[in-house]
């Protein structure tokens, strides 16, 4: 039973240490050796948990990805207008990427990893599902395609991630992500045009083409 714990505890330890030199490094720029030195592991006690850094890049994505179903079933389970839970749903997942390295790491390890399921494939139907609701209640104007809605919201996460990214070791102070989405979804469902004169409108071709 010692030994079995032991073991678990290493192969924990691994995959943290994995997750934070993806997140940091990316696939390409982390080796074994990284890990190990990392976690303070040594490399045969690493491959005998993982033959490859292929596996524990699976590893940190499945491991990655529970968290982000926990987040979700938290966030829906919850009562609140259609609306407000799917922006809670991204509200939260922008929060769980900006304090579990590991979820960093799987989100960003999706864009590196060619064959790896889209992390947004994870929720972005749920929220489609809560939009379709919110529509259909009245909850959103008539011209507010929930399918549009789900974009933005799918844009709008991405965003906070990216911000997240570029700032995240630089030693600069910066606002939280999270709170920075929150003030942004707050603009975007009051809207940010005035119906008074000086009103502009995006052109019917946003192409350019006169034809």
């Amino acid at each position: 039973m010692i030994r079995q714990e032991r073991a678990l505890r290493t192969r924990a330890a691994l995959v943290r240490a994995a997750a934070t030199e993806f997140d940091r490094d990316g696939y390409d720029g982390t080796s074994l050796a990284k890990i190990s030195k990392s976690a303070g592991i040594s490399m045969g006690a690493l491959t005998f948990h993982f033959s490859s850094k292929n596996e524990l890049a699976e590893t940190v994505q499945n491991e990655g990805r529970a968290l982000t179903r926990a987040a979700l079933e938290r966030v829906t389970a919850q009562p609140a207008p259609a609306l407000q839970a799917a922006v809670n749903i991204t509200l939260e997942l922008t929060r769980l990427v900006e304090e579990e390295a590991i979820v960093r790491s799987a989100v960003r390890l999706v864009r590196e990893r060619p064959d790896s399921d889209l992390w947004s494939d994870l929720w972005v139907p749920a929220v489609r599902r809560l939009l379709d609701h919110a529509y259909a209640q009245g909850q959103l104007r008539g011209d507010a395609e929930p399918a549009d809605v789900a974009v933005l919201a799918e844009h709008l996460t991405a965003g906070a991630e990216a911000y997240l990214r570029t700032r995240l070791g630089t030693g600069a102070e910066f606002e939280s992500a999270t709170a920075q989405l929150e003030r942004v979804w707050r603009l975007a469902l009051a809207g940010i045009s005035s119906p008074g004169r000086g009103q502009r409108t995006p052109p019917e071709d946003a192409s350019g083409s006169t034809g």
